[in-house]
């Protein structure tokens, strides 16, 4: 799913989350398909995911969220189809480990669930100790503030089973327990009572247990799932307590009610504030008074202290390149300005790069919410990859007026606010642009022909408009990434999106596998081969060259000379 061409930045964003680095940059390449400024991958344990902060009227809030998607470790048997490995490694052990992480999980994620929000458990298991037991362990604990949502209708061709109420638990021995009291002292290490259902009938119906969805293989030829939809009522009760904690360490700050406060900053996180200032006091102060006040504290061996002071979060692995956003008065907007004549309200500030020092490489856009996270919890969160990618340096720009040409991942996010340097194109000249190497100017129609002769050398978009007359073309608009040469002009498309282009334009690009066998001087190709050898041919040389590749700016071809490119398992953290 890609964004509208008619887009315009949202206000809403997701952050998405895994414990393990290496899936982080399988998560980046895959969402990095989105071309969206709206998405951020971070790398937490989800169990101790920290509280994010966000700036509100000037001061910081706890940010909750208002959707939550709670996809846990699990043993993995209901992917015995093709996981091969399942085989070989399920013991009945298995979900006895992973109950206390999943439920830790499944804890904090309702505490960073905003009231009235929803989140999903999911796993790939049909043990009820992994499913059924978790939610059951989670209801009972949040007395009421959370209900298990009945989601049949909002799925209505899905085939699903009920979740069950009841279920035994066996142990690697082949010893079955249906209830704790049956668990001998020495398995209670092991077993904990939150694996079992509720003992007392009213509780256990009131819970709803058979809302869960349980998705069997053999009913649409699928894999074995668990899917539960939790819905957050009222703030946790173990939230309650904070807010008259919070009220002693900031006096003098604005006051608030209980049930808000508690909304909006979870009890166990480390949420106090580092510097509080009173009213009509200033920074030097307040800094000496709370050095007096903790000197007379560990003068009174037996006093009763305040929470100790918040330690800076320790982040561990690879340390990941900054976030640098730019001001408005960056020298780099002075030419991007002038060349692209942006709208007035193009968004400067949230603009960022990933580096301090040097020439910018590339430049990424984000969100204004995805801005203020980042600007207020870089000591406290590991990001990996955020934003979209917009502009990326040539070596010899400044010679033909902008350092800087377009790319294609951010061309919907950033055209809107690009005045200049756009061209109609029609369906057979983008055909023409996506299966020949470097066409000649003369091979566009006379209209998209006429508009490329007015503008200089550089980076320009190609952009599609549908004609509603014409049903038999592309009813949707499409924006391509390009370079005006001196008599030439290409277009800068990613393969993959290329092929995908083609296919909407009803052009066939894969080679038929009876042709494969073909030897040199067999014959001429037919019209598929010839169309996927000169895809293949435009593409292979964009991959070279990269995003960092230089540009013989004479002819708009690439000239060889380009960076060597990094590895893609980390192009989420290259700048």
């Amino acid at each position: 799913m890609k964004f509208s061409p008619t887009f315009c930045l949202s206000e809403g964003f997701v952050i998405a989350n895994d414990v393990d680095n290496k899936r982080c940059y399988l998560l980046v390449h895959q969402a990095k398909r989105l071309n969206s400024p709206c998405i951020m991958v971070v790398n937490h344990d989800a169990s101790c995911i920290p509280t994010l902060q966000i700036l509100s009227d000037g001061k910081k809030e706890a940010l909750f969220y208002d959707r939550i998607l709670c996809d846990v470790p699990c043993s993995g048997d209901g992917t015995l189809r093709k996981n091969i490995d399942v085989w070989k490694k399920w013991t009945t052990s298995n979900s006895l480990h992973l109950h206390g992480l999943q439920l830790r999980i499944a804890v904090r994620g309702v505490e960073q669930l905003a009231v009235g929000g929803r989140m999903v458990y999911s796993t790939c298991s049909l043990n009820p100790i992994e499913d059924e037991a978790i939610i059951a362990a989670l209801l009972e604990k949040s007395e009421g503030t959370l209900e298990l949502a009945d989601s049949s209708a909002d799925l209505p061709g899905l085939k699903w089973m009920p979740g069950v109420s009841s279920w035994k638990l066996m142990t690697k021995e082949g010893q079955w327990f249906s209830d704790w009291s049956e668990v001998p002292n020495n398995r209670r290490t092991q077993i904990r009572p939150t694996m079992f259902p509720p003992t007392d009938p009213e509780k256990l119906a009131s819970m709803h247990l058979e809302r869960c969805m349980r998705i069997l293989p053999h009913h649409q030829n699928t894999g074995g799932f668990f899917v539960a939809v939790l819905v957050k009522k009222a703030p946790m009760p173990w939230n309650k307590r904070f807010p008259k904690l919070r009220k002693e360490v900031s006096s003098g700050a604005a006051e608030q009610t209980g049930d808000s406060l508690a909304a909006s900053t979870p009890a166990e996180a480390p949420c106090f504030p580092e510097r509080v200032e009173v009213e009509g006091e200033g920074p030097e102060k307040e800094a000496s008074k709370r050095a007096s006040s903790a000197q007379e504290t560990a003068a009174k061996p037996n006093s009763v202290c305040g929470p100790p002071p918040m330690k800076r979060m320790k982040l561990f692995g690879y340390k990941e390149d900054p976030f640098v956003f730019l001001t408005e008065d960056d020298p780099v907007f002075t030419t991007i300005q002038s060349f692209y004549n942006l709208s007035p309200d193009f968004p400067k500030l949230n603009v960022l790069t990933r580096t301090h020092e040097g020439k910018k490489r590339h430049l990424y856009m984000v969100s204004k919410e995805l801005r203020n996270v980042l600007l207020n919890n870089s000591e406290r969160m590991k990001v990996i990859n955020t934003g979209v990618k917009v502009w990326c340096r040539n070596s010899d720009g400044e010679e033909f007026g902008c350092a800087f040409r377009l790319a294609q991942e951010g061309i919907y996010t950033l055209q809107p606010y690009i005045r200049s340097r756009i061209i109609g194109v029609s369906v057979e000249d983008i055909k023409v642009l996506l299966t020949q190497e470097n066409p000649f100017l003369s091979k566009l129609e006379d209209d998209a022909h006429a508009q490329a002769k007015k503008l200089v050398m550089g980076s320009i978009v190609l952009k599609y408009i549908p004609n509603p007359s014409k049903p038999e073309e592309p009813q949707c608009p499409i924006q391509l990434c390009g370079w005006r040469g001196k008599t030439s002009i290409r277009a800068f498309v990613p393969r993959n999106e290329r092929l995908h282009y083609l296919r909407m334009l009803g052009v066939e690009v894969f080679r038929d596998k009876q042709g494969q066998g073909h030897k040199e001087g067999d014959g001429e190709k037919g019209g598929k081969e010839e169309v996927e050898d000169e895809v293949e041919k435009v593409t292979e040389e964009e991959m070279e060259a990269g995003n960092e590749g230089d540009l013989d700016l004479k002819n708009g071809e690439e000239n060889g000379s380009s960076e060597p490119k990094a590895d893609s398992s980390n192009q989420g953290a290259s700048g």
